[in-house]
């Protein structure tokens, strides 16, 4: 029997790929995963922003299994239709539990799945940019879970709430998987370079590029907070 290796859970081709009694469940498992981040407080641990990468360069082999879409656009924007509408119920759920019971989180004990030092980070955040925080943190890790909880937290109007949680859902989803499709036919055709054969690049690079922002906060908020620990 095969033993299963735990760090696939963090590999974004891993659900992409899943079968279950040889049927492809990936386009469920994706759509699952998008609303996880933001619907279920404990997801921002799952590849987003890759994710959403590698199913632009597996659309065909995603959607085919539900629908026979012959344009190739038409394959591609309902994949990316689909995880958008995905993150918009994500959100939506988020923004009801951080409304009806956000006082929990603020009291409960960190723990491996959780840390509290999380939710406080997406307040601050949420507080200097406000509804336009929905949008920015659809493309970072971990503030893209808190974001709507936050919101609900601080009761933004929601109609206001909801504006902004359609549109950062479209423009996260149709921007990442249109940039991993039409990127993957770019190289192929133009530098003959088969981006499937270079995933883990992928993966590193697309994680470097949301996480390094976070990072940078983390360390400036650091040398702030340091002279105030001296006095």
């Amino acid at each position: 029997m095969e033993t299963f290796d735990w760090k696939q859970l963090i590999n974004p081709e891993f659900y992409i790929a899943m079968e279950i009694g040889g049927v492809s469940v990936g386009l469920y498992v994706v759509l699952f995963i998008v609303f996880a981040e933001t619907g279920l407080f404990a997801g921002f641990f799952l590849p987003g922003d890759s994710l959403l990468f590698l199913a632009g360069i597996y659309s065909r082999e995603l959607i085919e299994n539900l629908f026979h879409v012959e344009s190739d656009f038409g394959n591609v924007a309902l994949l990316s239709t689909m995880v958008a509408v995905a993150g918009i119920i994500g959100n939506m759920v988020g923004y009801w539990f951080g409304s009806k019971s956000g006082w929990y989180l603020y009291k409960k004990e960190d723990s491996f799945w959780w840390k509290k030092k999380y939710l406080e980070q997406s307040r601050v955040f949420f507080e200097k940019y406000g509804g336009k925080a929905i949008i920015i943190a659809r493309f970072m890790p971990i503030l893209r879970t808190f974001a709507p909880i936050i919101a609900g937290i601080v009761k933004m109007d929601k109609k206001r709430f909801m504006f902004y949680n359609i549109l950062s859902s479209f423009l996260w989803a149709f921007g990442l998987i249109m940039a991993g499709h039409y990127l993957y036919g770019l190289f192929l055709t133009k530098f003959d370079i088969d981006l499937k054969k270079h995933i883990e690049i992928i993966i590193l690079i697309i994680v470097a590029i949301t996480t390094i922002p976070l990072v940078l906060k983390f360390l400036k908020g650091n040398k702030e907070e340091a002279p105030k620990e001296e006095q």
